[in-house]
């Protein structure tokens, strides 16, 4: 034993600080549970009231406004809160609402708060002494402590541990397991370190921790779809200037490279074929088909006539700054100029609405589908007994294509619970915002639209949202082979040649790129973590 556990021992048992661990139980962990329970439940006729103490600098980076007017989640003398147009009002001009609207006060909950933290100091000094230090003495003062104390001490030694080295990806997870325990005004404390803490023009963890800080306080307050929606990605100033979508995959080239694989397998499934029809699920700005125009125009013998009918719903506009017109004039461009015959029809609906007649198939066209970056948004028999995921992949199969592409992040998020699926998000985005970070320089305007508006969306709606609402539900590639097996596709090859083609041209990006071929499919990802896959069916 050491002399210092030695000597916190023996000022024990003179009774100088000695407090049974009955004592500690009920002085600590029971008076916490009691406050979020009373926090959580309090007056539920009315709604759950939710409220945190702000810190004297801003951390929002979103609009969190309800439908009904201004949301203003933390309030303070000295905070600012926004209107749903996202103009700033003062905290005389605003008040703080529950979820149902109802105004309410926070004096009383951010009272608690400060107790809290007065609490947990107060309960160091009660049991090791002024002068001790609660981190270095924790070992031997719960030796003989019950098992569920212990676990409970533990977690806030390494949550005290987290604070004091500012350990923000830490911290955002013990944040994500207190709500998702009902910890409420643990939350809500660890929330207001966090806020000290996240930047959106600082490091890549600081950016991400912005983001999924709105996420787990639109969880906390019950207000995910009302920030989701007022996310969408805001449409250009003028014609001219690329959405921040269209920005987001040319600088992230696993996007790039994640279609490019898709056209390869279109190309070689299509070599010989005359007329050729392309279902393209999601059209959104039509980029991935201005790299295989040129293609078929440069095919021996002449091109194609080639026919792309583009499912198009209203979130695309908003991620292009129009309607899908604007796609097709620009394809029909494209085509004019490598003199390739080209139709271009649209389905203005969303996946899970699309029947048979909307697709337009005609005898003696081959056909190819495309589902890129669109199943994952499409509900599956989790959310609906109508399973539209499955749905759309025995209504493709039916038609007979001799290909079909399919592109997707490689994340599981679909029905992963709140806790997991935080831990997920925090990997997966960890990797894209690093990645972002070698492309695009901390200060640059484009890389913040980017990142708030494309994937600040995203991650709320995953951390915040569930049934219907939690419209970002991706799976792992061994999930979606299950569902095109069950469907009736086997798979097809991807080309040979387009692949090592990528694979040359990632030579070109940060080494820390990554490609690998993998049973039948393409992954991409950044160092160790795979973001994009890319596969074949028929």
């Amino acid at each position: 034993m050491h002399a210092s556990q030695q000597q916190r021992r023996s000022g024990m048992s003179n009774g100088l600080y000695y407090h049974s661990t009955q004592e500690v139980g009920a002085y600590c962990l029971p008076q916490f549970q009691t406050f979020g329970h009373q926090l959580h439940y309090n007056d539920r006729s009315q709604g759950t009231n939710f409220l945190t103490q702000n810190s004297n600098e801003r951390y929002c980076t979103l609009e969190s406004s309800s439908a009904n007017g201004s949301y203003a989640v933390y309030t303070s003398p000295s905070a600012t809160s926004f209107s749903p147009n996202g103009s700033p009002m003062s905290q005389q001009d605003s008040q703080s609402y529950n979820t149902y609207g109802s105004p309410i006060s926070g004096s009383y909950v951010i009272n608690e708060v400060n107790d809290f933290k007065h609490k947990l100091k107060e309960l160091e000094t009660v049991m090791l002494g002024p002068d001790s230090n609660f981190l270095d003495s924790y070992d031997y003062t719960f030796q003989n402590s019950t098992n569920n104390t212990s676990l409970a001490m533990d977690s806030w030694r390494q949550i005290m541990e987290a604070i004091s080295k500012r350990d923000l990806k830490h911290i955002l997870i013990f944040c994500a397991r207190a709500i998702s325990d009902n910890e409420l005004l643990v939350a809500q404390w660890l929330m207001d370190e966090l806020r000290q803490m996240v930047s959106v023009t600082g490091e890549p963890i600081q950016r991400l921790g912005a983001y999924m800080l709105e996420g787990l306080v639109a969880r906390l307050t019950s207000s995910g779809s009302n920030i989701c929606k007022a996310l969408k990605c805001k449409e250009p100033a003028s014609a001219e200037l690329l959405s921040y979508m269209h920005i987001l995959d040319e600088v992230c080239p696993y996007f790039k490279f994640g279609y490019m694989a898709a056209n390869g397998a279109i190309a070689e499934a299509m070599k010989d074929d005359n007329r050729i029809h392309i279902i393209d699920f999601q059209i959104a700005q039509g980029s991935q088909w201005l790299t295989l125009i040129p293609a078929f125009a440069a095919r021996p013998g002449g091109p194609p006539h080639i026919r792309v009918t583009g499912i198009d719903d209203s979130m695309s506009a908003y991620a292009r700054g129009g309607g899908p017109n604007i796609v097709g004039k620009r394809l029909s461009k494209l085509a004019e100029t490598f003199k390739v015959p080209f139709e271009f029809h649209y389905a203005a609906m969303s996946g899970c609405e699309v029947q048979l007649e909307n697709l337009e198939v005609r005898p003696g066209e081959a056909l190819a589908v495309n589902f890129a970056f669109m199943l994952h948004h499409t509900p599956d028999e989790s959310v609906s007994t109508q399973n539209h995921r499955d749905r759309l992949l025995r209504l493709v199969k039916s038609l007979s294509p001799k290909v079909v592409t399919l592109v997707e992040q490689e994340s599981n998020t679909n029905t992963a619970a709140f806790y997991p699926r935080v831990l997920e998000t925090l990997n997966y985005y960890t990797a894209m915002f690093e990645s972002i970070d070698v492309t695009l320089p901390r200060e640059h305007k484009e890389r913040i639209n980017v990142e708030q508006h494309c994937l600040a969306r995203e991650m709320v709606n995953i951390i915040a949202c569930e049934g219907p609402e939690r419209v970002e539900r991706h799976e792992l590639l061994g999930k979606w082979r299950s569902r095109f097996k069950m469907a009736g596709f086997t798979p097809y090859p991807l080309s040979s040649f387009v692949n090592a083609t990528i694979k040359t041209l990632l030579e070109n990006y940060c080494s820390s790129y990554r490609l690998e071929e993998r049973d039948g499919a393409l992954y991409l990802g950044w160092m160790n973590r795979d973001l994009v896959a890319s596969c074949a069916w028929t």
